[in-house]
């Protein structure tokens, strides 16, 4: 699959919903920059760090982009539908979520709205417009679902990083984080009709950054991209090292929510299986695991789309192409 054969598509509209860390950071500026999205708005929420430093952190990185006067930053959920925030992952993502980074503050203020208000009023005011990208705890769609359970038909698609099938979880055996951070609005999503794909663990994990990938990537940008690879070399250093301890990865880290970008506006990058799919929730050990009903007749749970094969390399170059 060549990339160039993507070339001359109409832009897909898009809004991001995230947790502002890391691969979020990367993600985000992925979106700025591809000439197939034209991203509107990134809604954001509690998870890798709370709400209030997603929030800054996203204002900066839009700004960074050059992206503030088209870009809006829509705060939202401090925490899960009906749980309390455990509080962020700084051994993942730093203490300021971007691994330690400095982006310099920003002057553009977030709109004035909640997310889940946001949400509902785009998905009425545009029917079958706007593609959705959830990066992080799925709090915010659900809270609108519930205000407004006709959006689920609303939105042009849904795409969720999270939840694993095949593959084990990062947080506990059985499931990942943004599912494990608020499994109750894992399960609204599951139960709304949403046209949803999942990107979850069983691809992301294919699909690596490597440290040498990006320092590449800082000598052959555009002069106007430096900034921005500058930004990731410094936000990512701790995300190698995190994963070099927890799944001996060699100075590399997967790409979890680029990976989810970049499958919302060209799905043929992964492979999807539709599985009858339910969200476990009420026990310590089992908390956002996802169970699939993969009998011959299943009966149990929702049909939901879930990527489980990537084109990881083709993924990859994509990501790399928008900063050359």
């Amino acid at each position: 699959m060549n990339v160039s054969k993507f070339e001359g598509r109409e832009p897909v509209s898009m809004i991001i919903d995230a947790d502002t860390g890391i691969d979020d950071a990367l993600a985000i500026l992925y979106a700025v920059k591809s000439p197939a999205i034209r991203l509107e708005a990134v809604c954001t929420v509690f998870g890798n760090i709370d709400v209030d430093q997603a929030t800054d952190n996203t204002l900066r990185l839009i700004q960074l982009a050059g992206a503030r006067d088209r870009v809006q930053v829509v705060k939202g959920a401090s925490k899960p539908l009906e749980r309390e925030f455990q509080g962020s992952t700084s051994h993942v993502h730093g203490e300021n979520g971007i691994g330690g980074a400095v982006l310099p503050p920003s002057d553009q203020l977030p709109l004035g709205e909640a997310a889940a208000d946001y949400l509902v009023r785009i998905a009425n005011e545009r029917p079958g417009e706007v593609t959705l990208v959830l990066m992080g705890r799925m709090t915010n769609l659900a809270l609108a679902l519930r205000r407004d359970p006709s959006i689920a038909s609303k939105f042009r698609s849904v795409v969720v990083m999270g939840g694993n099938v095949l593959v084990p979880g990062n947080v506990t055996p059985v499931a990942e984080a943004n599912f494990w951070g608020d499994p109750e609005s894992a399960a609204v999503l599951m139960e709304a009709g949403l046209p949803l794909t999942v990107i979850g663990l069983d691809v992301t994990l294919q699909t690596l950054l490597t440290r040498d990938a990006l320092d590449e990537l800082g000598k052959t940008c555009l002069p106007e991209n430096a900034p921005l690879v500058d930004f990731l070399k410094d936000s990512f250093a701790i995300y190698f090292d995190f994963y070099q301890q927890v799944n001996k990865l060699d100075n590399a880290c997967p790409l979890h929510d680029p990976l989810a970008v970049i499958a919302a506006v060209f799905p043929e990058m992964v492979t999807c299986t539709t599985l009858h799919a339910s969200i476990a929730c009420g026990d310590r050990l089992t908390d956002g695991m996802v169970v699939t009903d993969r009998r011959v007749f299943p009966s149990v749970g929702n049909p939901v789309s879930f990527a489980l094969e990537v084109d990881a390399d083709t993924a990859l170059e994509e990501l790399y192409s928008v900063f050359k």
